[in-house]
């Protein structure tokens, strides 16, 4: 965007209609967006409720395609999710919705194969316990409950 260049708030709205329908978005990012505007916040309200008005902005449509994106395109666990969706602002009810997207067989099966990947990878690691602990560090870190691990683990 170039600097000092001023916008109507038509024109303003306009583009956040084309950021929001490029890619489904949150109301947490639209508000860092239109902080860019130096608006006041009547201005930000109207074009807010806008969006709203007109689907370009929907909470719980967002939800549930960045658990599905990120699950199935990423294979994070719900945790990392979960998380990701808080720091957006998400409220708790749209989370649990969201996370409804993610199918229990492909999320067990999705830690199943990252377990194995993972092992595979660690071949050369002699010490058994150190390979455990290195796996179970990998899934935590992509998201994938402890007690989801440990079963993974077992078989």
């Amino acid at each position: 965007m170039e600097k000092n260049k001023s916008f109507t708030v038509q024109e303003i709205q306009e583009k956040l209609a084309s950021y929001c329908a490029y890619q489904d978005r949150c109301q947490w990012e639209v508000d860092n967006k239109l902080r860019e505007f130096n608006l006041i916040p009547e201005a930000r309200d109207q074009i807010i409720i806008y969006l709203i008005q007109n689907k370009f902005l929907n909470e719980e449509r967002f939800a549930k395609s960045f658990a599905r994106g990120k699950f199935y395109q990423k294979n994070w666990g719900k945790n990392k999710i979960k998380m990701e969706l808080k720091k957006r602002m998400i409220p708790t009810k749209l989370i649990e919705m969201g996370l409804k997207e993610i199918d229990p067989n492909d999320y067990f099966e999705t830690a199943e194969k990252l377990y194995q990947k993972k092992a595979e990878s660690l071949q050369s690691e002699r010490e058994s316990f150190k390979k455990k602990v290195k796996i179970r560090n990998y899934l935590l870190q992509k998201g994938y409950e402890s007690h989801l691990i440990e079963e993974v683990s077992k078989k």
